[in-house]
């Protein structure tokens, strides 16, 4: 009797201990194949849902953020009086500027200036190089160059903006040279990046 029941714990033992590892090899198993869950994509921690990026966190971001539909938000400083189709957003200082340019065939609210604006947009790169410079010199030759801002030194927001302190259209193109040479010899890019946002929609905050 006692050999009996001795053999039925024995055989209870090895079913109960099989089990365990069915179910433990079963749990490996079907960890082993999840996939690997990757952190959420940089554009989730750079292009919020709900909240806009301020003008610094563009500017600091801008390479990733080139060409991706972003909203930003900050203080009108500036709208360009030429037809009303540029403003200018400032961050934490006066020479962190980020010009918006209206969608085609419109224009931004005079109400616009001094006041938050909510922009929803594409960012743009702009590249000044020794191709770029060599138009402007012949546009000047040829007296057919654009005209921005109240005088042929420029508009003093954009220059802020670029980091400019020439004012006039000679010396601007030369400051440039310099600073491209200065590029090359830091980092190997022959030209100097600008960024600007192609605005879809926007909103004055009250």
């Amino acid at each position: 009797m006692k050999d009996s029941l001795l053999k039925n714990k024995l055989i209870n033992a090895t079913v109960s201990g099989s089990i365990a590892l069915l179910l433990i090899l079963g749990t490996a198993f079907i960890t082993s194949c999840q996939p690997n869950k990757k952190p959420a994509a940089d554009t989730a921690a750079i292009i919020p849902e709900n909240n806009a990026l301020e003008v610094d966190s563009v500017l600091a971001q801008a390479e990733q953020l080139v060409d991706k539909q972003i909203e930003l938000e900050g203080v009108c400083t500036h709208i360009c009086k030429h037809g009303g189709r540029k403003i200018f957003l400032m961050g934490s200082n006066n020479s962190r500027i980020l010009r918006i340019e209206a969608a085609k065939g419109e224009k931004f609210d005079p109400n616009c200036a001094n006041s938050i604006v909510k922009v929803k947009g594409t960012l743009k790169e702009e590249r000044i190089d020794e191709t770029y410079l060599q138009r402007w010199e012949a546009s000047l030759a040829d007296k057919t160059a654009e005209s921005h801002g109240e005088s042929a030194a420029g508009c003093s927001t954009e220059k802020r903006a670029r980091g400019e302190s020439a004012n006039t259209p000679q010396r601007r193109i030369e400051q440039f040279r310099q600073r491209i040479a200065q590029q090359k010899e830091k980092t190997g890019k022959e030209y100097l990046s600008f960024y600007h946002i192609e605005a879809a929609s926007y909103t004055i905050q009250k």
